[in-house]
């Protein structure tokens, strides 16, 4: 993982850093595009999807994937296991909408919220340009004028950078707002409502948790940028009670931020594992799904529960757990408290004495259970 995710050298500039990452990233490009099938185009990641990626960073299929921009959606239709996962489009429409009404009039609602005075009076930069790279530059160029003005800008719609496992993602924030100390907010547009000033907690933490990725990114342009200070608090933008009035809440990301950077730090280069699959590897959806699953099955995957809320292959991945009898298609917290027993079958025969060592506390414990269990129910529980 490239330092900057965490401590070490000063972080490159954002126009340098965009031509590193160009010029190293060419050879594992083409490599990429043969993973994903010659006439594939990229599926681009997003913050959302990142924050799912750092939630689960043992997970190698998935930072492959991800990493090719393969299309998991497509590739678990092909392989016979669809995920309904996703925002439906009635949510996505009903979002697009309410984004709008936020930013009409330049953004002055969403000023307001921030308590500017005279929404009027803010700059409202154009960030548009040729491409990622160049929307990239270009938003970078207006952050730091933005902070040299010292006065209130909104930037609708920023592109922002964030290498990961080597290779660069692209990230479009909602907004960023800089005020006139040079301090950068980043503002996150949710349609769910906001019920006497509060929200569903698991919403609000998915929405912090991909407002955390976007701060990270910032951090990345703020580090050259004299006198600019990314906030830690971002600005959460909902519908106020069942009406669609914008409504502010100001959400506290550290916890999030430290996480994020901790566990995507933890991610092996999409490099290193592209060069460890077999020879002609690929995850083209045209193929079979024989040939699919052998080449997904590759690639090792760290499922969990939690990943049917998060992943497209999820459906397909608890299939090979429960096929292959892993532990970790009871959860994570059953799997850490198993320890060295890492399949259904194992655990029953330490249970049933038929196995293990009975020194080992977890074996110990199961064999416990297993006594009372068999005490409660009588005959039937030994069976």
């Amino acid at each position: 993982m490239n330092a900057s995710l965490g401590s070490g050298p000063e972080p490159t500039p954002p126009h340098a850093q965009g031509q590193h990452l160009g010029e190293r990233a060419v050879p594992v490009r083409q490599r990429l595009a043969e993973l994903r099938g010659p006439t594939v185009a990229p599926h681009p990641l997003d913050a959302r999807a990142l924050a799912a990626l750092a939630a689960n960073p043992g997970c190698e299929r998935r930072a492959l994937l991800d990493g090719a921009g393969v299309n998991k959606a497509v590739l678990a239709q092909a392989l016979g296991s669809p995920a309904p996962f996703g925002q439906s489009q009635f949510a996505f429409m009903r979002g697009n909408a309410f984004e709008a009404r936020v930013k009409s009039d330049g953004g002055t609602e969403l000023l307001r919220l921030l308590g500017v005075e005279d929404p009027a009076g803010a700059l409202t930069p154009d960030v548009s340009a040729a491409g990622p790279e160049g929307r990239t530059a270009r938003t970078a160029l207006a952050l730091r004028e933005a902070t040299a003005a010292k006065a209130w800008t909104l930037l609708d719609h920023p592109m922002l950078a964030l290498e990961v496992a080597g290779t660069p993602v692209y990230l479009e924030p909602d907004a960023v707002v800089v005020h006139p100390d040079g301090h950068w907010t980043v503002v996150e547009i949710k349609s769910f409502p906001m019920l006497d000033g509060s929200a569903d907690p698991a919403k609000v933490g998915a929405a912090a948790r991909q407002a955390a990725v976007y701060v990270l990114a910032l951090e990345r342009v703020a580090a050259q940028v004299a006198g600019a200070e990314v906030g830690h608090r971002v600005l959460l933008v909902c519908p106020k009670d069942f009406s669609n009035l914008p409504t502010g809440s100001a959400v506290d990301v550290r916890k999030q931020l430290s996480v994020t950077r901790r566990q995507l730090g933890r991610m092996r280069r999409v490099e290193e594992l592209a060069a460890a699959l077999p020879p002609g590897t690929t995850f083209d959806p045209a193929c079979g799904p024989e040939e699919l699953t052998e080449a997904v099955s590759a690639v090792d995957a760290a499922y969990a529960p939690e990943c049917l809320a998060a992943c497209e292959l999820a459906f397909h991945c608890r299939e090979q757990a429960r096929d292959a009898g892993a532990v970790e298609s009871l959860g994570r917290s059953v799997r850490g408290e198993l320890g060295g027993l890492t399949t259904v079958e194992a655990v029953l025969d330490a249970a049933q004495g038929r196995a293990g060592d009975p020194s080992d506390p977890t074996v110990a414990a199961l064999r416990r259970a297993a006594g009372l269990r068999a005490e409660v129910l009588g005959p039937a529980g030994r069976s």
